[in-house]
C-alpha cells in the first residue's frame, strides 16, 4: 500500500531534522580539543570529512 501524502510529509520532515542535528553535532564536536576526540574514539580528520555546519541561522 502507499503512503499518504501526510506519512510522506512527516518522514520527510524527520529527515530534514535528523541531517540538521547531525550537521550540528559535528560543527559542536569540531569545537573539542584532540584529547577529547580521542577518548570518544573520533578525529578530527574524520569528522572533518563529515559534512557540518560552521553556525545556526
Amino acid at each position: 500500500m502507499a503512503k499518504s501524502f501526510l506519512r510522506t510529509a512527516l518522514d520527510n520532515l524527520v529527515e530534514a531534522r535528523q541531517r540538521r542535528a547531525d550537521l550540528y553535532a559535528t560543527g559542536a564536536l569540531l569545537t573539542l580539543d584532540d584529547a577529547s576526540l580521542k577518548a570518544m574514539g573520533l578525529t578530527r580528520e574524520e569528522l572533518r570529512r563529515r559534512p557540518s555546519q560552521r553556525a545556526i541561522i
